[in-house]
């Protein structure tokens, strides 16, 4: 069960066995009788009594499936409490480090998104924190309330930080593969390390194309560990072309591809990426053709590998103006409406690139025409999103200018009151200060709102 934790006291109970049984061999030869004849007794004797314990000590006679009996073998040899403590520590160490990579789901067994989930962060977090409750709390029963003053191994403190190696696939690896991959990981950032630093000495950029070897060696150490299923998960989560489809999916913002889409894109790819990336700085004829055949092949094992609904709105979202499209029916909460609005205003756009190169429009005028066509930019988008459009502002008539009459000769009131189907009394109402009895040629009077407009002249 816990093999490895008893290395730690292999040697140091040995050679508590050994004292033991050497003392006991000065004890006997000390007490035994000089004639023949007693010596033969005792040696009858001891023949009879001795051999108390084996001599080829066997671990699995300590080991127990219950700490707390297990505690109690160790101290029944004389362990040192110091020992039993560093023990124990490591033991329960290894086996709460087990669970955490069997039982946590972490935002690294997530490899599909390009950002953690939240709620995966969150309840990993809780997760961990009970199950370091549980440790600390068995260590306590096992060992006492003081044992963390005693803990010489604790938690692995490794100098440089590993991989994760957590979940259903990496996280049931036998601890020996585990260490032989971060093995790999350590050896491959020093040797990534070692030459970005050469390269920065001689004043040189880093070249693409030995980047590209470096991994290469890297993923050909971790075939001789991992069997096909286990790599690719491996290469999932930390391989850089799969850091590059995380980093492209994000940018595109609203394409978030499922497990099963970005696993079909990385198996569709990722070989010829690797093959691509070993013609990055290629500037002969030859090898720029082949990487343009390579590019053409990737492009079409995408598009498979998506499907041709999915791989067009891979394609889409790669143009700003589709994203905006795709924010403004989201956030009306009528995400179909995406293609309709990037339509809309794709055609919007070239009608305003027309006005503007219109030579024939004066700038007031141009100024008009954007102006409409924006409101009607704006008007068929809400008719997209399935929105009602805003009500018409309510216009107010205006009143009619007022009426006026300018006398002429032979005017008199009668004939004005009589041309404008008016009563006379009515026209001197309307025109309180204008004295009727002595009107002349020139002189302006009202007509009231009710008068009629002749059709002609008097």
């Amino acid at each position: 069960m816990r093999w490895r934790a008893l290395a730690l006291v292999s040697l140091g109970i040995n050679v508590v066995l050994v004292a033991a049984w050497w003392r006991s061999a000065r004890h006997r030869s000390s007490a035994a009788p000089t004639n023949q004849s007693a010596l033969g007794s005792i040696t009858n004797s001891s023949r009879t009594n001795f051999v108390v314990r084996r001599q080829i000590f066997s671990w699995r006679e300590l080991e127990s499936t219950d700490y707390p009996t297990y505690v109690a073998n160790l101290r029944e040899i004389g362990c040192p409490e110091q020992t039993i403590r560093d023990v124990i520590i490591a033991d329960i160490n290894a086996l709460y480090a087990r669970r955490r990579a069997s039982e946590l789901l972490t935002s690294e067994q997530q490899w599909w998104r390009s950002e953690p989930d939240p709620e995966v962060l969150e309840a990993a977090a809780e997760k961990s924190k009970a199950l370091e409750d549980e440790r600390r709390g068995l260590l306590t029963r096992l060992l006492g309330a003081n044992w963390e003053a005693g803990d010489i191994v604790s938690l692995p403190r490794p100098s440089q930080p590993g991989v994760v190696l957590d979940g259903p696939v990496l996280g049931s690896l036998p601890s020996e593969t585990k260490q032989a991959i971060q093995m790999v990981n350590l050896q491959s950032q020093e040797k990534l390390q070692d030459y970005l630093e050469a390269q920065r000495a001689a004043g040189k950029n880093p070249d693409p194309v030995e980047l590209a070897k470096l991994r290469q060696q890297t993923r050909d150490d971790l075939k001789r560990i991992l069997p096909p299923s286990q790599l690719e998960e491996y290469l999932l989560r930390y391989s850089q072309n799969a850091n590059d489809w995380r980093a492209q999916f994000g940018q595109l913002k609203f394409f978030d591809p499922t497990p099963d889409e970005f696993r079909a894109v990385f198996r569709a790819t990722d070989v010829l990426d690797q093959q691509i990336q070993l013609l990055a700085d290629a500037t002969d004829a030859n090898s720029l053709s082949q990487r343009k055949i390579l590019e053409d092949q990737r492009e079409n094992a995408l598009k498979t590998a998506l499907g041709a609904e999915r791989y067009e709105d891979y394609r889409l979202l790669q143009q700003p103006a589709y994203r905006d499209a795709v924010t403004l029916a989201e956030d009306a909460g009528a995400p179909e409406a995406a293609k309709t609005i990037f339509q809309i205003n794709q055609a919007t756009a070239t009608e305003l690139d027309r006005v503007r190169a219109d030579t024939n429009l004066t700038a007031e005028q141009k100024t008009i025409e954007l102006k409409r066509l924006e409101l009607e930019q704006l008007k068929a988008n809400t008719l997209a999103t399935g929105r009602d459009l805003p009500p018409e502002p309510a216009v107010t008539p205006q009143p009619a200018p007022p009426k006026t009459h300018v006398i002429r000769p032979g005017d008199t009131p009668g004939v004005v009151a009589l041309v404008y189907g008016l009563p006379v009394s009515a026209l001197r109402a309307a025109n309180p200060g204008v004295d009727f009895n002595k009107l002349h040629p020139g002189d302006t009077i009202y007509i009231p709102p009710n008068g009629l407009t002749p059709s002609s002249g008097p």
